[in-house]
């Protein structure tokens, strides 16, 4: 057997897998044991060294052409799973031509639409997958990226504070247009993901899994209301009178909220009947707006509503000490200390593996919210931590354990 590998980086572990063996053949010590959504391909989570993997198996010019898509969309700072390598040459002990295979980084803490869900998905839960399905088909539009096969099962769910994240897991159908998209082609993209949703959720109900008050079909048509609100807000003029100029900075900040950059503005005076109007038009260049914003004050790396509250929390810990006038990054160090890391330092080793640290903050805040209501009396940060980790975290579901850590 003559193996070829394609990397980015150098892979020598990859030689120590049974690449001679068939996917769904490969030894159990090699698999870890990860809930993964519906593929046409087999697919298996691979346990290699401190990292797991997934390969999938498919032919050579489907492999290389996949990984250089995946290897396109992080380039651009796109939400999804990053390639590693491309496995070709491969033959089995009889010298039997094998499936090529490509090779991807897996998620951390991240999870397929099903298994979020072990017993029964709220109507609630349903919409909030779908939000973050039409964020994530809008940020990949705006790339150039035609997706051609959107569904629940090809993307991966991370939590994000009271949301979730979506990110790409399967880009063999997919096309980047540097160029931009036309309006036939993303309408396409939608209606495949309409299709692609209803049939997911007819499968869910079939299940025994949906809740009885959720209609397939009423979820399967929200992914085009939440995606036509958002492109709208992304892409559309605005025409404002010369009067109004504060609506400039209004539509910024909404931009802001839904987790956007705008890279300029551009403004053109339009007179009509003797009055002067501006039309502005954003030009929205990337996503992660507070995600950017906590790694470049603090270093962590967080989802984008979990960055929106962490600095939320941190203006709100500014104005509390009276630190107006002291620049950001101490406010942000100061923060870091004596706010979010006595959270994750309280936190039991056994328990530490439940949820991202990030998700642990929000998940504090909002009991501590929760007790001060009931007790009609700000509950001080400590003792929230404590009644958190006693009384919620040890019932929350073990993820990494369902992760198979």
């Amino acid at each position: 057997m003559t193996l070829s590998f394609t990397a980015v980086t150098p892979e020598p572990s990859l030689l120590d897998l049974p690449w001679n063996l068939p996917l769904e053949n490969w030894p159990e010590h090699y698999i870890a044991s990860l809930p993964h959504g519906i593929s046409r391909h087999i697919v298996r989570f691979v346990n290699l060294e401190d990292r797991i993997l997934a390969v999938k198996e498919i032919s050579a010019e489907v492999a290389r052409r996949e990984y250089e898509l995946l290897r396109n969309l992080v380039r651009l700072g796109e939400p999804t799973v990053h390639p590693l390598a491309v496995v070709t040459g491969r033959t089995d002990q009889n010298g039997e031509e094998l499936n090529s295979a490509l090779v991807t980084e897996h998620l951390p803490f991240s999870l397929p639409y099903r298994a979020l869900f072990s017993t029964n998905m709220r109507p609630e839960t349903a919409t909030r997958l779908i939000d973050s399905l039409a964020v994530l088909l809008v940020r990949l539009h705006l790339a150039g990226f035609y997706w051609g096969d959107v569904s629940l099962s090809n993307t991966l769910f991370r939590r994000d504070a009271g949301a979730f994240a979506g990110y790409l897991v399967d880009a063999e159908t997919g096309e980047l247009h540097p160029e931009g998209l036309t309006f036939g082609q993303r309408s396409y993209d939608l209606d495949i993901a309409r299709t692609n949703i209803i049939g997911e959720f007819m499968d869910l109900e079939a299940g025994g899994i949906l809740d009885e008050s959720i209609d397939a079909i009423e979820i399967g048509n929200l992914i085009q209301e939440r995606y036509d609100a958002l492109w709208n807000e992304l892409t559309s003029e605005e025409t404002i009178s010369a009067s109004e100029r504060w609506r400039v900075e209004d539509r910024i900040h909404r931009l802001n909220n839904l987790g956007f950059d705008v890279g300029e503005i551009k403004m053109r005076t339009d007179e009509k009947d003797g009055k002067t109007r501006i039309i502005l038009k954003p030009k929205v260049v990337d996503s992660g707006h507070y995600h950017r914003q906590v790694m470049r004050l603090t270093g962590l790396d967080v989802q984008e509503n979990q960055g929106r509250r962490m600095i939320n929390n941190m203006q709100a810990f500014r104005a509390l000490n009276h630190l107006d006038d002291a620049p950001l990054e101490l406010v942000a160090h100061r923060w870091l200390t004596e706010v979010f890391e006595p959270i994750v330092d309280a936190l039991p080793p056994e328990l530490r593996a439940k949820l991202e640290p990030a998700q642990i903050f929000h998940e504090v805040l909002d009991h501590r919210w929760f007790l001060s209501e009931n007790q009609h009396q700000e509950v001080p940060l400590n003792k929230a931590i404590e009644s958190y980790i006693r009384k919620v975290l040890p019932e929350k579901p073990d993820e990494m354990a369902l992760l198979g850590a």
